[in-house]
């Protein structure tokens, strides 16, 4: 027991019962917010070593297809812009989130998982367009680097949109608690994180690529 902790005892009977008269504050969002902050530390390690991978294998092509032979600069752009979008939407639910407004939230968080959709349905198809001219993984080092990389990006924008409408369903349910709001705050670092990470995959791997 400790000077501010002193043990009390309680007749039940004849058995003493003990207790703590003053409970121990437990700082659960600060501890989740800092395993959070480790967590993506952990993640942009992954991503640093994918980044270099490309770096080391994007200009081997083995014959086959180069980025200017695969890459739409322009699709790539709008699909860049959808995934900003998305992460303004996201700071718009923020917002009306510290306000109590659990509509509003709602709504946003919802136009914020269809930008990321929009997001993910042009990527499929420049994989799968790419694929259909024979731009497998296994055709290149590069391709299978350029797969690598952005199809790692693309998984966790799919389990962002997940978490997203898991939180919605919450959100639903028991409204704007304490809890869902340290949940929103998270998911809102992992939604922006991504948003740098795939400024940096635009930058590094298709503008840097078409100048080569």
């Amino acid at each position: 027991m400790t000077a501010t902790a002193h043990a009390a005892t309680l007749k039940t009977g004849d058995a003493p019962v003990f207790h703590e008269v003053e409970e121990h504050a437990h700082p659960e969002g600060s501890s989740t917010m800092l395993g959070f902050w480790i967590y993506l530390m952990s993640d942009c390690l992954i991503f640093a070593v994918l980044f270099a991978t490309y770096g080391v294998l994007g200009g081997s092509y083995a014959a086959g297809p180069s980025p200017k032979d695969l890459f739409d600069l322009p699709l790539v752009a709008l699909n860049t812009s959808m995934l900003l979008l998305s992460s303004i939407t996201y700071g718009f639910a923020m917002l009306t989130m510290e306000k109590g407004r659990v509509g509003q939230t709602q709504a946003w968080l919802a136009i914020t998982g269809l930008f990321g959709l929009a997001f993910l349905s042009i990527e499929l198809y420049e994989f799968a367009h790419m694929i259909h001219l024979g731009a497998t993984p296994q055709r290149s080092a590069f391709l299978s680097s350029f797969f690598t990389l952005v199809g790692t990006h693309g998984l966790h924008v799919t389990f962002g949109i997940i978490w997203l409408v898991t939180l919605m369903v919450q959100v639903a349910r028991h409204g704007l608690i304490p809890a869902n709001r340290r949940r929103l705050m998270c998911l809102s670092m992992f939604w922006h994180f991504l948003d740098v990470i795939w400024i940096g995959v635009f930058t590094f791997v298709y503008l840097m690529g078409m100048l080569r």
